[in-house]
């Protein structure tokens, strides 16, 4: 039972933390306080403005790409091709070689080395190789399953045409498309044999956004997801001061070791990209590499806020800031990601409408259809930088 005596002790405290509150922001007097409040709301309202000036700009600039063929796409085909434009000889592939596994496409059948390092990425990668394989010229891949692309151009790695699925533009690799749209993405108890099926995701995704249209929707950040990089570190601390505006907790991965792993907290629950979509604001983060998650936010039809933009996925050039999403530097601070938070809180239909443009960019540009259209296109393009006969090599297993 709380006596007078406490109340008045209780009240004491309150007044004593207001006092210096208010000491500390207002050492001299009101009229000086007066003013730093006043000269902090230009500051804010300046920076506002900054912010539909960008968003107003970016918008009169954006040129939506024409839905078919993947024609959104085959910019990134041509730029990442440009190093070999002088041909891709015997000795440039041997050197791709050493770095990633072997394929072949021989007489309209795949056949694979024995050995990969990720199963499950290999089955992913052959998914849409076997679908094409008919069409194609003979011709001989090195492909890198790994998480990190190979030829760093700025570490003096000599040129080689090995292909990835991501990486920054200091390397030479060659983009494809993601094992992960069909297999062999990141396992965790919620996907036990990896993401996978972009095709079912797509439908499952855009359901749950029905069932939670943006009026609906809880009106904070959320982020789930384990602590590969420090660059997530201050979304989650934003969340632990202020848990009405952000929900970012990390689970643990296959590194986790202990409470450290999750900056001194237990991990917390894994949650399906279904669920997601209760939420306004979507944080997206690069993982060891780019981040698996970046296309399925865009369906929820929330707004997402996508962090650093170095890495890159082959269909990352063609989504563009403050159109499609809202970029955050992978330095920004937890007073930067809460302004960000409140400014679209505070501009509600200027949120809802960059939403609706990325998931419907996401799912007009990038379908089942437009990944085999970008391997099609990929590989013939591919086929004929190739300036020697590729031979079958007999010690590899046909996959189809």
């Amino acid at each position: 039972m709380i006596t007078n005596c406490h109340l008045f002790a209780l009240i004491s405290v309150i007044v004593s933390v207001s006092s210096s509150t208010n000491n500390e922001f207002c050492s001299k007097d009101q009229k000086s306080c007066s003013e730093e409040h006043n000269k902090y709301s230009r500051e804010l309202n300046d920076w506002s403005l900054k912010i539909k000036e960008q968003i107003n700009t970016a918008i009169n600039e954006y040129v939506p790409c024409k839905v078919e063929n993947c024609s959104c796409h085959k910019s990134v085909i041509d730029e990442d091709l440009v190093p070999f434009k002088g041909g891709i000889t015997k000795e440039l592939y041997d050197r791709a070689r050493a770095k990633a596994t072997k394929y072949q496409i021989i007489d309209g059948k795949l056949y694979r080395e024995e050995e990969c390092h990720f199963p499950a990425r290999c089955a992913g990668v052959e998914h849409y190789l076997v679908a094409i394989a008919a069409k194609m010229p003979n011709l001989e891949l090195a492909l890198n399953t790994r998480d990190w692309p190979q030829i760093n151009r700025a570490w003096g790695h000599p040129k080689a045409p090995v292909l990835s699925f991501s990486k920054t533009k200091d390397y030479y690799d060659i983009m494809y498309p993601a094992w992960s749209f069909w297999e062999g993405g990141p396992a965790i108890s919620l996907y036990p044999t990896g993401i996978g099926r972009w095709d079912k995701h797509r439908i499952s995704i855009s359901k749950s956004a029905e069932k939670w249209p943006w009026e609906k929707k809880e009106n904070k950040a959320f982020f789930r997801g384990s602590r590969t990089s420090d660059e997530r570190d201050a979304l989650v601390l934003l969340s632990r001061a202020e848990p009405d505006l952000v929900d970012a907790q990390y689970t643990k991965n296959q590194a986790w070791k202990s409470d450290m792993d999750t900056l001194y907290a237990p991990p917390a629950s894994e949650v399906p990209f279904e669920e997601h979509c209760k939420y306004k604001y979507l944080f997206n983060y690069r993982g060891v590499a780019a981040s698996f998650r970046f296309k399925h936010l865009f369906l929820c039809k929330s707004l997402v806020f996508h962090v650093g933009d170095q890495w890159l996925e082959f269909f990352y050039p063609s989504l563009k800031p403050w159109v499609h999403y809202v970029p955050i530097s992978p330095r920004a601070s937890q007073e930067d990601i809460k302004k960000l938070i409140n400014f679209f809180k505070e501009h509600d239909d200027l949120a809802n409408e960059i939403a609706n443009r990325g998931f419907q960019h996401i799912w007009d540009n990038l379908t089942d259809k437009d990944v085999k259209c970008y391997w099609r296109k990929l590989l013939k393009k591919y086929a004929k930088l190739v300036t020697y006969d590729v031979v079958k090599d007999n010690n590899l297993k046909l996959i189809y």
